[in-house]
Parts: C-alpha cells; structure tokens; sequence
C-alpha cells in the first residue's frame, strides 16, 4: 500500500510539473508589472503567476500551522 501512495505522489508531482512547464510556454508575453508605482522589469507573464502560485503554497501551511497553534487547549496533560 505504502508504494501505491509512493507512486501516485510522483505522478501527481508529476503532472503538476508538466502543467506549470505548458503554463510557461504558452504564456510568453513581455508585460511589465506595476504596484504601488514601483514598476518591475519587463518579464514573462508566467514568472510572477508562478512566483505568485508558489508564495501561496509557503503562505497557506504557515498560516494553517499558526491556526492549528491557537487552538491546543493550554495546560491539558495527556495519561
């Protein structure tokens, strides 16, 4: 059972390395972002969605881990 899970977690590791590979190669447009009036260089439109996408994916268990801490009862003992 341990290798079913194995093999699945690198298929789908996988797939979502594709997806980002065909995201990037079909989204080739020079844009030059703007925030704030700071504006950045001249990139492919995929770099900052993709700096955007893994952000995010450092952000949510960061934020679930500072949730799952507020919510242990304080002083509880285990027998």
């Amino acid at each position: 059972m341990r290798n079913v899970k194995r093999v699945m977690l690198v298929v789908i590791t996988l797939l979502i390395v594709l997806a980002t590979v065909v995201f990037m190669l079909e989204n080739q447009q020079q844009v030059a972002l703007v925030f704030l009036g700071w504006a950045g260089p001249q990139m492919s439109v995929a770099i900052p969605v993709i700096l955007a996408l893994l952000l995010g994916m450092m952000i949510g268990p960061l934020l679930s881990w500072v949730a799952s801490l507020s919510k242990k009862p304080k002083g509880a003992k285990t027998v």
